[in-house]
């Protein structure tokens, strides 16, 4: 057993864990955090993604105990009291249907926008749908996920 303690959406958190304890069982299990999801546990798919220390992670093959110390944001820690700008385009641009990646595609989106900001490049159809190939929907097509991202882009 490994003691954790890591900051999670804010708080403090400390838990006793197995060594071999994924991040997101820990988060999901142990802080009841269910906003996570897991779809292929083999870091396919990108239902799981969390930033640790301000980067997209996915959680599925992290283990908690390698997050010892970081700052861990989920989809429910994203916004602060209303919805982040990522989450009011996928709402507006229909970026959904039965939302089960999009949790995983927000914060994505979220690290993606960030990241291209901060490094001064254009954030280009193109780029996006290539910074998504990590993350798989079986519903939109991607074209709406492509023109919230686009839109969240503009707004953050």
């Amino acid at each position: 057993m490994t003691k954790v303690k890591m900051t999670v959406n804010g708080k403090a958190v400390s838990r006793e864990v197995s060594d071999e304890t994924l991040l997101s069982e820990f988060l999901r299990e142990n802080l009841r955090l269910t906003g996570t999801h897991i779809g292929c546990d083999t870091s396919q798919c990108g239902a799981c993604v969390v930033h640790v220390n301000g980067k997209a992670v996915k959680s599925c093959t992290t283990l908690a105990a390698a997050t010892d110390g970081a700052d861990v944001t989920t989809i429910e820690g994203l916004a602060n009291g209303g919805l982040h700008p990522m989450q009011e385009a996928f709402n507006e641009h229909h970026g959904l249907q039965c939302g089960f990646c999009t949790p995983g595609m927000i914060m994505t989106g979220v690290d993606m926008v960030n990241r291209y900001k901060a490094e001064g490049r254009e954030l280009t159809q193109e780029a996006i749908r290539h910074e998504l190939e990590g993350n798989i929907c079986r519903c939109t097509g991607y074209h709406n996920i492509v023109k919230a991202v686009e839109d969240a882009a503009s707004k953050m």
